[in-house]
């Protein structure tokens, strides 16, 4: 595989290994919403919360545009929630093995 396409996968996965990140994701997984919606929603700070979304822009996971004085938030591709549940789905699956694990000894 080309060593730059390589490179973009790790930057957008470098871009969800973060749980702020995560949580702001989750909570556009249902639309775009406003910066000032975002904060209060995952009880973060406004700062901190415009750094992690200008953070995902460049990894182009997000877009923002203004709305009057809002910024409004929303994912480029919806596709990222694949990734998103299919992170579930093994994590479940290890727990399951976990599980079987504990009842085995």
């Amino acid at each position: 595989m080309e060593e730059r396409v390589l490179e973009m996968k790790a930057e957008v996965l470098k871009a969800l290994a973060q749980p702020t990140r995560l949580k702001i994701l989750e909570f556009l997984r249902n639309g775009e919403r406003c910066i000032c919606e975002i904060v209060p929603a995952i009880n973060g700070e406004q700062s901190n919360i415009s750094r992690h979304i200008s953070l995902m822009q460049k990894s182009h996971l997000v877009s923002t545009r203004k709305d009057g004085v809002k910024v409004m938030v929303k994912v480029k591709d919806p596709k990222i929630f694949e990734i998103l549940d299919s992170i579930s789905i093994v994590l479940k699956n290890q727990v399951s093995e976990q599980s079987k694990l504990m009842r085995s000894l």
